[in-house]
């Protein structure tokens, strides 16, 4: 049903730092727990950060149901729930209308694309399933374009490439455009997504565009 631009943000205390970057990228989070709630695996500063993102709403994929000591065990997923609902109301989650808790073995494919014999007792939407149920955010199109430019590119018989993700506005080819700090200007000829050309990109698309009138280093 949409287009998804997947950010691999580590829930991990080590790379606090990377999921913080991940995450403030992204319109919405879905955190993949494994149980039982073990000490090393509690998603409490993710689930914080996820919260001060912005988002109204979540996924929560309880992973790892086949494990030998969980066995697609119904009291083990609710125990699992229990806990990060808790988790989620402390950074302001509305669980019940917000967040949908899915329980999944992504390596025996259990309720990814279809509903898993394995796991009878539960009624809810697959894993893509409750991705396509998401709602898509109003998007800020009538602001001033702006678009954090995350790397630049020269390509040969192209020119210069930046790459990013676009926050407000649009951005359409043949728009002149200012970049800062160094007040240089140049004119939009491509705009490419998802390796497509487009003619025009919006609030939330990752895209890479060929300018012209500028060079890598401006």
């Amino acid at each position: 049903k949409y287009y998804f631009t997947i950010i691999d943000a580590p829930g991990h205390r080590d790379f606090v730092k990377n999921m913080i970057t991940g995450t403030s990228q992204a319109e919405r989070p879905c955190s993949s727990v494994r149980p039982p709630m073990e000490s090393r695996s509690r998603p409490g500063s993710t689930s914080s950060s996820r919260g001060r993102s912005g988002s109204t709403q979540l996924i929560c994929a309880i992973n790892k149901m086949d494990r030998q000591e969980v066995k697609y065990s119904e009291e083990k997923f609710k125990e699992v729930v229990e806990e990060l609902t808790k988790l989620l109301k402390n950074v302001g989650f509305k669980v019940a209308e917000q967040v949908v808790f899915v329980p999944i073995s992504a390596f025996k494919d259990d309720n990814i694309n279809k509903p898993s014999p394995n796991t009878p007792w539960y009624k809810g939407p697959t894993l893509l399933q409750a991705l396509d149920n998401l709602k898509v955010p109003e998007k800020p199109t009538t602001k001033p374009l702006r678009l954090p430019v995350q790397d630049v590119y020269t390509i040969t018989g192209i020119g210069t490439v930046p790459v990013g993700r676009v926050e407000t506005g649009t951005m359409k080819i043949g728009d002149k455009i200012i970049f800062l700090p160094s007040g240089k200007s140049g004119e939009v000829k491509s705009i490419e997504m998802h390796h497509e050309q487009v003619t025009e990109a919006g609030p939330g698309d990752n895209v890479g565009f060929n300018v012209r009138g500028i060079d890598k280093n401006d």
